[in-house]
This record gives C-alpha cells, structure tokens and sequence, in this order.
C-alpha cells in the first residue's frame, strides 16, 4: 500500500530526467545557492548531456519556480521564496535535502487551516465509499500499530480519505502537499512513547458517519494539537 500523493515525480525519462534530478540536487544541496549563475558549457561536461536534453532540463526547473535566465546574465537560480513548494516534485526534492523544524510548522498551520474543515465538509457529504476508505485506513492503523513504515502509510491513507470525503476538489489535490510531508515527518518521530493516534482518529470518523459537522471539525482539530504534542 502506498499512500496518495506520493508517487507524482517528474514524468521524463532517461537521460533528461537525469539531468533535471542531477540540477534539482545541485539546487537544494547547496552546490548552487540563490542568486548563483549556471555554467552552462561546465553543466554540460558534468552531467555528459547535449545543449538540447540541458535547455529542456532548465526549462522544467524554470516552469517549477527554481531557475530563471535574463540577458547578460544568464541562468541563474532564483530566491527559494519563489520555488513552488506547491509543486510535487519541488517538495520531494526539499523533504529529501532535510526540512528544518519551521517548515514542519509551517505545514501543521497549513493541516490547521484545511483538514478541520474537511472533517466539517465531509461529515454532510461523505459518501458509502468513502466511510469505506476511512474504516480501512483505521483498520490498518490498529494492524500496524507496531510496524512504523506501514503505520505512516496507514496514517497518510487515512487522511488522503478524509480529505476526499470532504467533497471538495482542491482539499482532495492538497494530498498532494499534505500526504508527502506528513510521511517524511512520521518517519522520523514515529516512537512507542507517542500518544496513541488511533481513539482521536477513530473520533473523526465516528463523527463524520454520524453526520455531525462541527463535532468533525472539533475532533479533527484535537487530532492536529496530538500531532503538534508528538512533534514539537
């Protein structure tokens, strides 16, 4: 079982796919810090790639808010307030460079600001398939409870189904952000010593059967303070 939203990568191939991962590593390593100019004829001799198979690669990290290229100055890469951590790929490179403590925060006010509403939402709108997906996610939760990689997959399963019960279209995409995010954290804190994750979980999904907005919303809410509790 592999959790939504974690699979989306960049779809090229061979050897253009190597030379976008080969710059994106650069970029989030340090090896090119803001504002640094490419040497293009370098690159090239580096990566062991065409002019052609290297503009392209630029050009998809130019489109994900990484690079740019003006006249006289070439292609550069441009302030990290500008790369597009909304964008898959950009988030899995930065997850894998190591996030620190503020972005974790950063991502728990974004959960705070989305999933309670989601629980609100789809307490009147869930339908048979998706109570479904939510019983099976806290089923897995129980069965995994002692095996950490399966019970972050059961964990992010459980919240790409509440996200898609709620009805809404744009807080199903934001699995995209939310599920991978939510994994690498979990993979690191992930301890016996944690509160146990599965009564305020269970919690949410009894509400939303019972169709019962705002104790959803409540319960969701309680579910994010255990999480902020569990990773200071």
């Amino acid at each position: 079982m592999r959790p939504s939203g974690t699979d989306a990568s960049y779809v090229g191939r061979g050897v253009h796919k190597a030379a976008v991962e080969a710059l994106a590593l650069r970029i989030f390593d340090g090896t090119y810090d803001e504002g640094d100019t490419l040497d293009l004829p370098e690159l090239m001799a580096e990566l062991d790639v065409s002019q052609t198979v290297l503009r392209e690669s630029i050009k998809v990290l130019t489109t994900k808010g990484l690079l740019d290229a003006r006249q006289r100055r070439g292609t550069f890469v441009r302030p990290r307030e500008d790369w597009n951590l909304l964008d898959t790929d950009v988030l899995r490179w930065k997850l894998a460079a190591g996030a620190p403590h503020d972005f974790f925060a950063d991502l728990l006010e974004l959960r705070r600001s989305i999933e309670p509403v989601a629980a609100e939402l789809a307490a009147c709108r869930r339908t048979d398939e998706d109570l479904a997906a939510l019983d099976a996610a806290l089923d897995a939760m129980a069965a995994y409870d002692r095996d950490p990689v399966l019970a972050v997959r059961a964990d992010a399963s459980f919240h790409t189904a509440l996200l898609t019960a709620s009805g809404n279209r744009f807080f199903a995409q934001m699995r995209r952000v939310i599920i991978p995010a939510l994994v690498a954290r979990d993979r690191h804190v992930h301890s016996a010593d944690r509160e146990d994750p599965l009564p305020v979980h269970k919690a949410v999904v009894e509400h939303v059967r019972d169709g019962n907005p705002d104790a959803a919303h409540d319960a969701m809410v309680k579910l994010l303070d255990m999480s902020m509790r569990d990773h200071p």
